[in-house]
């Protein structure tokens, strides 16, 4: 036998597949079998992905250009005694490190999980004998034995089944289990219709089976997930992105700098020491310390406030993705849905009733052409009803957190239609008892009760299942007064093609007066005579919430996708009700669908082109998932992808934002995710994608407000350089600015509140650079404005008698209320502080007041004076740098003036 064979075994009818694994499904494999197999195939468990070791992986968190700039930082403060700076920026460092090497060990973690995943102990026909062994010592040719509860162990073709139905919603996103055969299938069929085929990791939900293993390992449709989870790259973030590309250019504009002011010394005759010294003190100003700090915090507080609102954030980057985000691909249930049945159409005599009410609530009303009905009234109405609810294993109850089930999601949807035209939750055991049943058969499609109606002192059966198998059975139907008419099937099925167009699941309903009392029913009883009551059509509905969510990213530019493992028609229903594409709706067209099956006909290149224009995508399998995505990105897209089964775990990684379900998430989709939804509901990630804005705006607002401090202190050494004059500001000074400004001043910028129009903003394309160009005409000109300030109060201090330590503790003044003043134009990068209201942010209030106070005992205090050469100033020397403080503010409220004019004529 060859090894890690490839066969559609699908397609293949049993005897053939025993034949090709030389196996046989009396006494199965014999020991020697085995022991090559073993060796052959290995274990039968997922390989680990061979990866960098965890120093090397660490070491890599330090290969970053905002790095370099503070170990530079680090290295400056070394170099000019200032040990206690040098120990915090290196703390900044380390902790940044730190923090990048937790999040990718988590992201390893994904396929630790898969490999809990594989059951631990099968049940196999060997050499004659039942045994029960670990499931790692599976091997291709192995008759396994299935059973409810049982997790199936490896792939295997199916040789018999039992009423076999198995969970393979984690595999393929199918959200019902599934009925299993043993009859071979078309070539061609997909992965979530191949009913004769068990996957490993999937569970039994009920029946028997019995099947020969076709692939163990990594050779299972598990393994190939693992495998797609391994090689699944991990993008960078639109922020990480933009900050490594903006920290190349700082860092160049710095060494540049620096090496023009060392050049320039050396030119005029200065000493090369004393110009080392004096490229030292412009790198110290123009390295924004505070930066990494100012990220990883404003991250931070992002995470809390997405806490609050239902979504964890798994890695911190997430937060800002979010906020880049043009292409959401969500899951149909649970997430667009509510994931609870609802029966919403009732079709009895030639009639089709509206149902209202969603969920399993048990209010709603009945209604004709939008007009109220009293069910009660129509005989033919409630006897269907009357047969959902008595032809029915589920149970309804309510509990504190609202409404709930045990039993099938159908049933329970019966349940809830019953009760909404009248009829009790529970089957009154003083009117109805149950004496025999017939359960549900995939091959016979139908569940049949017996019941002794007490008040009427007979017997009837109740009949429920698919249209086929009743329609058969059925000689006439039940009219609304309780008479009996001539059934004509076509014009049932004309309105079955009704509800299954508009994506109802649709379940037919019979029953049959017996002329006698008697205790059991068997098939023979039922065959034919029986009186048709009608059709009961449900769907998962879409949540309210989510609508609402859908139509807000719509607004904001964000393109939402329906990915679904379920049905075509379904799918096309729940968009069609979400409004997913607003252009169709207006040109009353159907969502635009692509089924899994015609993905396949596409070229990567033909399909980026479809993916963008396409709506809805049905029956997609695990790797049509992950291409969709390639897809996407391949366009230019930032893509949230979500998901909660192991099947959509390589298409979380692989997303610039990967969203786990929180509830009915799988740990493998959970640990390849970035963020993970508490309530699994859409209207979550739309408020997720609002905060992600809010934050990356505060980012820009703290990078736009930090720089010209940075810009300015450089220039002020490059000015003196050039002038021959005295610094205006030593290092150890413009430490202490940087510092306690970036703390006290800048991070309050973090705190502030979402401005109103973030969510009609078109979102940022990843092309564009972290600054627009208006910024950077801010911040030079602020930058500029700072120089003039600092360096020309010196000149005035010192022409007017002041002391070299007032002049520079004026200079570093003008630094720190010139930044102070300037923070309130930076609350918003367009409008002014005052239509944001003045104590929105009280954060930003305090840390002024905090700043104010440290300036004052950095100007009068003797400890503070002996540290950083700084010196007492009297009141007029605080009104000058008030005053050029408040320029500074009138300006830059003036500039944005002018552009908001200029946008309004445009």
């Amino acid at each position: 036998m060859q090894a890690k064979m490839e066969h559609h075994w699908h397609h293949l009818p049993a005897e053939e597949v025993l034949d090709l694994l030389d196996s046989n499904s009396v006494s199965g494999l014999d020991q020697f079998n085995v022991e090559s197999r073993q060796q052959e195939f290995g274990p039968n468990s997922l390989t680990p992905a061979k990866g960098q070791s965890p120093l090397i992986r660490f070491l890599l968190q330090f290969h970053q250009p905002l790095v370099y700039i503070l170990i530079a930082a680090t290295l400056v403060t070394i170099l000019i005694g200032e040990w206690l700076d040098s120990i915090v920026i290196s703390l900044v460092v380390i902790i940044n490190s730190i923090i990048g090497y937790i999040q990718e060990n988590k992201s390893i973690k994904a396929i630790e999980a898969l490999k809990n995943e594989m059951s631990l102990h099968a049940k196999v026909l060997r050499s004659g004998k039942k045994q029960l062994i670990s499931a790692s010592e599976l091997v291709p040719g192995d008759i396994v034995f299935l059973r409810s509860g049982d997790k199936v162990p490896a792939d295997m073709r199916l040789l018999k089944t039992r009423e076999l139905r198995i969970d393979e919603s984690a595999l393929t996103g199918e959200s019902i289990s599934v009925f299993k055969h043993s009859e071979s299938l078309e070539h061609n069929v997909l992965l979530a219709d191949r009913t004769n085929i068990a996957y490993s990791t999937t569970l039994v939900t009920s029946g028997t089976g019995t099947g020969v293993v076709t692939g163990t390992g990594d050779e299972t449709e598990i393994g190939h997930i693992s495998k797609m989870i391994a090689s699944a790259d991990i993008l960078q973030t639109p922020l990480t992105q933009k900050i490594t590309r903006f920290s190349q250019l700082l860092l160049y504009v710095i060494l540049s700098m620096a090496f023009l002011t060392f050049m320039f010394g050396l030119f005029r005759g200065e000493s090369w020491q004393q110009m080392f010294l004096a490229s030292v003190a412009l790198s110290v100003g123009a390295i924004p310390e505070g930066l990494p700090a100012a990220v990883t915090i404003t991250l931070a507080i992002g995470v809390s406030r997405m806490a609050r609102r239902n979504a964890i954030i798994r890695k911190l980057p997430a937060v800002e993705t979010l906020g880049s985000t043009t292409v959401i691909c969500s899951d149909k249930t649970g997430t667009l849905t509510q994931n609870q049945m609802t029966v919403v159409k009732v079709f009895v005599d030639d009639v089709c009733y509206q149902v209202s009410g969603t969920g399993y609530n048990p209010e709603g009303h009945y209604s004709l052409h939008d007009k109220e009905i009293n069910p009660q009234e129509n005989i033919a109405l409630m006897n269907l009803l009357k047969a959902g609810m008595l032809c029915n294993d589920a149970r309804l109850f309510k509990s504190d957190d609202g409404w709930n089930i045990n039993g099938d999601p159908t049933e329970a949807a019966l349940l809830v239609s019953a009760a909404k035209a009248g009829l009790p939750i529970e089957v009154q055991e003083s009117d109805y008892t149950l004496l025999d049943t017939i359960p549900f058969e995939s091959q016979h499609q139908f569940m049949a009760v017996l019941f002794e109606d007490i008040e009427q002192n007979n017997c009837k059966v109740f009949i429920k299942g698919s249209v086929e198998a009743i329609l058969t059975r059925c000689s006439h139907f039940l009219n609304h007064k309780g008479s009996l008419n001539s059934l004509i099937p076509e014009q049932i099925e004309e309105q079955v093609i009704q509800l299954t167009t508009a994506g109802l699941r649709t379940l037919a309903f019979a029953q049959l007066d017996l002329p006698v009392k008697q205790s059991n029913i068997t098939h023979e009883d039922i065959i034919h005579g029986l009186t048709f009551l009608g059709l009961q059509g449900m769907i998962d509905p879409p949540r309210e919430e989510a609508i609402q969510a859908v139509h807000m990213c719509q607004k904001a530019g964000i393109k939402v996708k329906m990915i679904t493992g379920d049905h075509h028609g379904t799918a096309v229903s729940i968009a069609r009700q979400m409004k997913l594409n607003q252009q169709e709706l207006v040109q009353k067209q159907d969502p635009s669908v692509i089924t899994g099956k015609e993905l396949d006909l596409y070229s990567d290149e033909d399909l980026s082109r479809i993916a963008e224009q396409t709506t809805v995508f049905a029956r997609v399998a695990p790797a049509q998932k992950l291409r969709l995505v390639e897809a996407l990105q391949l366009k230019g897209h930032v893509v949230a992808m979500t998901g909660d089964g192991v099947n959509d775990a390589p298409a979380l990684r692989r997303a610039n934002i990967g969203i786990a379900m929180g509830i009915t998430g799988t740990e493998v989709s959970k640990e390849a995710a970035d963020m993970i939804l508490t309530d699994d509901n859409f209207s979550s990630i739309q408020a997720a994608v609002e905060e992600g804005r809010g934050i990356f705006d505060n980012l820009i607002k703290f990078i736009t407000w930090t720089l010209p401090t940075n810009l300015g202190e450089g220039l002020v050494i490059m000015a003196a350089i050039v002038m021959g004059m005295t610094l205006p500001v030593l290092p150890v000074q413009i430490l202490w600015v940087n510092m306690t400004t970036a703390i006290f001043l800048g991070l309050m910028l973090a705190f502030e509140p979402k401005e109103k129009d973030l969510m009609t903003r078109m979102p940022r394309s990843t092309k564009d650079p972290i600054l627009s160009g208006e910024l950077i005409f801010r911040i030079i000109m602020v930058g500029i404005l700072l120089l003039i300030g600092a360096s020309g109060l010196f000149q005035y201090e010192l022409n007017h008698g002041a002391s070299i330590e007032q002049a520079r503790t004026v200079a570093v003044n003008v630094f720190v209320f010139g930044e102070l003043f300037y923070l309130f134009n930076c609350r918003s990068l367009t409008h002014s502080m005052f239509t944001l209201g003045v104590f929105s942010n009280y954060w930003l209030i305090v840390g002024v007041l905090i700043m104010t106070g440290l300036q004052i005992l950095y100007t009068y205090s003797t400890v503070m004076n002996q540290l950083f050469h700084s010196a007492g100033l009297d009141i007029h020397a605080w009104q000058r740098i008030i005053a050029v403080s408040l320029i500074i503010y009138v300006i830059v409220g003036v500039e944005k003036w002018i552009r908001n004019l200029r946008r309004q004529s445009l």
